[in-house]
This record gives structure tokens, sequence and C-alpha cells, in this order.
């Protein structure tokens, strides 16, 4: 499914000038149709009633779904960006670790559409998330 091999290692050794850097998102495995991450559930990623925002946790499934389609494309040829997001936040998770699954629902020539799954670090879904993603040219 992937257009070449990709590592964790090499995920998180992007440049860190970034979302995902600054809520210390961090790819964990690579599967053969899945890509996982975590994230720790802190300061940075708490909303005022100190429990994980509920942005923080799109932040996470844009993430993970963006780098999935980049891991389908040609990164010579194309682009891969966010066209939706959507949401449902199903538990309050107040600190530890929260572990995003992204799988495919759709891979296209133009758009890919994903679900994210984000479970507490006690194995217990708190969100769950799509995300369509369009492919472009890459830019001149």
């Amino acid at each position: 499914m992937w257009f070449s091999e990709f590592t964790p290692e090499a995920l998180n050794d992007r440049p860190k000038n970034h979302i995902g850097a600054l809520l210390d998102i961090k790819f964990t495995e690579v599967g053969g149709n899945f890509i996982k991450a975590t994230m720790p559930v802190d300061e940075r990623t708490h909303q005022p009633a100190g429990i994980l925002h509920g942005g923080a946790s799109v932040v996470l499934a844009e993430t993970l779904g963006s780098i999935a389609s980049y891991m389908c494309v040609d990164p010579e040829k194309y682009i891969a960006v966010g066209l939706e997001v959507n949401a449902n936040h199903l538990r309050p998770v107040k600190n530890g670790l929260v572990t995003g699954i992204c799988t495919p629902l759709h891979i296209g020539a133009k758009t890919h559409v994903w679900e994210i799954k984000i479970y507490t670090d006690k194995n217990k879904m708190s969100c769950v998330s799509r995300l369509t993603v369009a492919i472009l040219p890459k830019p001149l």
C-alpha cells in the first residue's frame, strides 16, 4: 500500500517546525495498512478543565492521516493536503498517553479517506475521526 518503505524512526526524523512536534506526536508503528502514533496528555494538550482538548485529538488524527497519504504517493510528483476532518470525542482523558491508529477507508487517485481511532493508555477509545485528503500535483 505504501509508495516506499517507511519506519517510525524515519517518520519521527522529519523537520521539527510543525504542530505535531510541538505536541510531541511520535510515530510508533508502520504496518501493511496502518500507522500508529502517540501523543502525551499534559499541559500542552489540555483544555482549561484539565482534560485532553478535542482540537489536540484532531491534530493527532490529521497528522496520522496526512502522513499516511504522503506515504501512499510519489512525493516527487504529489502533495497530500487535508480537505475535511471530523471527530467524535467519546470520553475525557486527564493524563497519560493516547495512541492513534490510522487505517484507510478509500485510496483513490485524487482523494484518500482515513479512519483514525484514538485510544487511552487503558485501551479505551477516546475519539474516532475521519479525514479526507486531497492528492494534488506538486507545485513547480
